[in-house]
Formats: structure tokens, sequence, C-alpha cells
């Protein structure tokens, strides 16, 4: 992260966070000419606005921002300055120092695997005193990887490449994994194949399983890799297909979680799963009202091809539960519903015991990465009955549909497991500071967070 934050405060400018409670107190101790300064251009302090005071050669001597306390606020700050060196002379906490460089490295973020940028101005941050670096570095990474996974054309990111990212974070920490494919998929996970079979790149299921000497609990992650997502022959419009490739970005993020506890060194056993498909049409295709059999033994009729997602999780969600973790935490891009409920910035979140979901939207809320709570509703697993299978797919009704999918996963989580799924759109849909036009890692922060503190 040389590029954008450094080690030496020499020559570095001063930036200021100030809000305006605390502006009167800091005017009266600068000298006549910051004051006045001040007076003549209206400063206010108003939250992510910025004055640049000069010295008297006429160069930036220091920054003042307008500081609101949110996670991204450093992320505007960073695009609004012009190039320099800067230190933040406001005195830091651990905690706001890690998130202040995390925010001000993440608005640099660009993909550049397809194109070139013109080089960007340079703006380094300098260390704060008190902050992290493996946190940070390692952060950064993990949001960094998803971005780019989510952002990659399904053309160049198949089933087989999570397969080789598994395969290289194992071989970077000593861990196992496993990777099934193609037919071999039949037996043991009968829906990851269903799902996959018509497609040109073959499915597979990936477990990667790594123990840290210390560990005092065992997690499971588990993450929706369907690499892109025609609908099947249920098939999509083609406005709901433009974003498909994005479809893996329940995957891409428990890998992604995988990489940031391996590389923080958590005392944890974890066991991470991925079933990856690519959603194709073919004259082998599944087909609506189809009947299939899933790991656990349950028969499923298809009620929609579209609907794909919780398939593979079934056998994923199965095989986790039965190995018996002290915690399952699934990602996944599931349902539109979801973001008609709660936009595309906001993950929803099911959870099959209260203190457990309360205790991580206290870690969102501490990280600021937001999510929402949705209910396991018992009274809606109704719709999921069909007089020709122990379960459909999606029932026949539309209403509360993220819930329905929610409800239908848990039929794999044996009733004594600790279970939390979330919902989400990993993808922004426009830019903003520190978060561009695309792939996007939500909820991560928080996830790790929560993880952090549930070991404790």
């Amino acid at each position: 992260m040389s590029f954008v934050l450094a080690d030496s405060q020499t020559s570095a400018i001063p930036i200021h966070c100030l809000t305006k409670k605390s502006l009167p107190e800091w005017i009266t101790k600068q000298d006549a000419f910051t004051q006045t300064w001040l007076k003549s251009t209206g400063f206010i302090a108003d939250p992510q606005t910025i004055i640049l005071i000069p010295t008297s050669a006429g160069a930036i001597g220091q920054v003042l921002w307008g500081s609101d306390g949110s996670f991204w606020h450093y992320a505007a700050l960073a695009n609004k300055l012009p190039t320099g060196t800067y230190y933040i002379e406001t005195a830091l906490d651990s905690f706001d120092a890690n998130h202040a460089c995390l925010a001000w490295a993440l608005s640099f973020y660009q993909f550049k695997k397809y194109r070139s940028y013109p080089d960007a101005p340079l703006k380094k941050l300098v260390w704060p005193e008190k902050a992290e670096r493996p946190w940070v570095e390692a952060h950064l990474k993990a949001i960094t990887n998803i971005r780019d996974w989510i952002n990659t054309p399904a053309a160049d990111f198949t089933p087989d490449t999570l397969a080789t990212l598994s395969q290289n974070l194992a071989t970077q920490y000593q861990a196992q994994v496993r990777v099934v494919k193609g037919s071999q998929l039949m037996q043991d996970y009968p829906t990851v194949y269903t799902v996959g079979k018509a497609a040109a790149a073959e499915p597979c299921y990936i477990h990667f399983h790594h123990r840290h000497p210390q560990s005092i609990k065992k997690l499971a992650l588990v993450g929706k890799g369907v690499c892109f997502d025609s609908g099947g022959l249920d098939i999509k419009p083609v406005s709901n297909m433009l974003l498909m490739k994005k479809d893996m970005g329940g995957a891409a993020h428990a890998l992604g979680l995988t990489q940031l506890i391996l590389a923080m060194q958590l005392p944890v056993e974890i066991d991470l799963y991925i079933p990856a498909v690519e959603n194709a049409i073919n004259g082998n295709a599944m087909h609506p009202l189809d009947i299939i059999k899933t790991r656990k033994g349950l028969s499923v009729e298809i009620g929609n091809t579209d609907a794909e997602g919780r398939l593979i999780l079934a056998d994923a969600l199965d095989e986790a539960s039965n190995n018996k973790p002290d915690l399952i935490i699934d990602f996944a891009t599931l349902t539109g519903a979801a973001r008609v409920a709660l936009g595309t910035d906001l993950p929803g979140i099911f959870c099959n015991q209260q203190l457990l979901a309360s205790n991580f939207i206290y870690a969102a809320n501490k990280v600021s990465d937001s999510v929402w709570p949705l209910p396991l509703h018992k009274p809606y697993a109704k719709q999921l009955n069909t007089p020709m299978a122990d379960l459909s797919s999606t029932g026949k009704s539309s209403y509360g549909s993220a819930i329905v999918a929610a409800l239908f996963l848990e039929h794999f989580i044996n009733h004594d497991t600790p279970w939390i799924h979330i919902d989400l759109m990993a993808y922004n849909l426009s830019s903003s500071p520190g978060r561009p036009e695309g792939g996007e890692a939500m909820a991560l922060r928080a996830a790790y967070e929560f993880i952090v503190q549930w070991l404790r």
C-alpha cells in the first residue's frame, strides 16, 4: 500500500477532522491569519466539507475537514484533496486509525484487468501512530480481491476459477482442499450437478479446511458460486441477465472472508464450502417441475429454474451442518425480493438464534457495514408444500419470497446448528467515495468483526 499510505510525516500536511461543535474551540487556538481566512470563507464544518488553509508562501498549510463519523468519510476526503502527502492531526485510537487507513486506501480502487487508467493524482496518508498495519492490509486485500473476482466477466471466471483460487489459498496456508467435478458430483452433490450440468464449464464442489493450532471453535462458511445465471429454461429478461456475472458474489465473500481470517490468524477451525456452477441452457438442462434429489435425501420440485442458488446451497449446507460446526454463515446473491425490500446497499440477514442475530447486527453497526434483519417467519413455510415432492423450491407465490427462500435453506440445517444466512447484492449500481460502480464486498467487515467477538 506504499502508493497511498506513507511512513514518514516529513513535509506532510496536517488534516484536522472537526465538527460544528468542535470547530469554535479549534479556531480560538489559531493565529490571526487562520482565523481571518476561515471567517472569509464561511467554513462551518458541515459534514464532508473541506477547506484548505494556505501558508504565507501560498502552499497548502493545513486542511480542515467536516467529519461525520462514518466509515467512508475518509474516502470522500481522499477524493477531494489535491496531490500531496497528509497526516491526520486529530488523535485516533486503533479502531478509528484502522478504518481511516482502510477507507482512504479503498478510495483508490480501480479494476484494471481489461483497461488502463491514467495515473491518478498521488495522495498519500501517513500511517496514524496507532494504526494496526496487518489489520488494514488484510482487509484491503480481501475487499480488493472480492471486488476483482465479481467484476471479472463470466467468460474468464468459471467454476474452475473458484477451485483454483481455493487451491492457491490452501497452498499458501498449508490447508486441505477437495474439489469434486462434473459427473462425479451425481452421488454426493446431486443438486450441484443438476443445476450445472447444462453448462460447457463443468460444475464443481469445493471443500476447504484449515485448523489453527489454538482453535477454540469450528466455523463453516458457505458461498453461492453461480458464475453466470441465464435463468436456465426459465430464462431471464436481457436486463436482468446483464449483471449475472456477479451471481458468484456469495462465493467471493466466503472465500475472501476465509482469506482474511487466515491472514489475521484467528484461532478457529474453518471449513469453506463452495458449490460452483453456471446456470445455462442446453438440451439436458433441468426443467420447471422436475423433481430432484438432494444430498440430504429430500426431494425438491423445481418451481423455477432461475431459483437455482438455493438448490446448490442445499447440498453445501447439509454437509456443513452434518460436520457439526459451532456456527454456519452463508453468503448468497439469492433473491431479488431482498433487494426490493432493502435496496441494493443493505444486505438482509436471517438467523435461527435471536441472540446471534443481535450480536451480528451490533458488530455490523460498530464497523459501519450495515445489515438488516429479516425474519424466518415459520407460517410462510407452507408455501414450500407441494403434493409432488418433499419441498417445492419456490412455492407458488412471490410474496415474501426472500423469507421463503431462507426457509427453504433452513430445511438443510440441523435444528441445533447456529446459522446465519446473508442475502446480498454484492454490487454497486453507481459510484460513491470508496465504492466505485461494480463488484462490492458487503457485510464482510461486519462478519469479520462478529467472528472476532464470537471467538472471545
